[in-house]
């Protein structure tokens, strides 16, 4: 079954895994409004984490990933935006614990730009409510801030 999962995520991975990386993109957004700013500095370390990704990194390049976040943001600059940015995080519920997992860590590297604020924290726990994943864990496990290469 092993080698028929990985087969599966690579083909997705070539074709492009749409659902994967509009919840990427849609928690990432939620977590670069949530202080009502939109740094340059977070939407380039959730471009980073997002190519990090090796299913998002194959299926898309930086300019459709970018354009998708600044759609995503537009959309988190509402209530109304925010949930349905929150229903296409949501929409990989089912999916492996290890998906669910890089969504929300996406979304953890774009909040901890400068140190994850308290409304950040109250965007993550939506995001990991949403995704069924343990966010003090995740962030215990990967406590390290995300740095931009020069």
């Amino acid at each position: 079954m092993g080698i028929f999962q990985n087969l599966i995520q690579s083909v997705t991975a070539y074709v492009g895994d749409k659902t994967l990386m509009h919840a990427a993109v849609s928690a990432a957004a939620n977590v670069i409004v949530a202080d009502s700013e939109v740094d340059e500095e977070e939407v380039e370390v959730a471009l980073a984490a997002m190519k990090a990704n090796p299913i998002i990194e194959k299926g898309y390049d930086t300019l459709m990933l970018e354009a998708e976040l600044f759609d995503g943001i537009a959309r988190a600059r509402t209530r109304v935006g925010r949930v349905d940015n929150l229903s296409r995080v949501a929409a990989i519920a089912d999916r492996s614990i290890d998906q669910r997992n890089s969504v929300f860590l996406i979304a953890s590297d774009a909040a901890d730009y400068e140190g994850i604020s308290e409304v950040e924290h109250r965007a993550l726990n939506e995001i990991a409510t949403a995704l069924s994943v343990d966010k003090d864990a995740l962030l215990r496990l990967a406590h390290v801030k995300p740095t931009l290469a020069p």
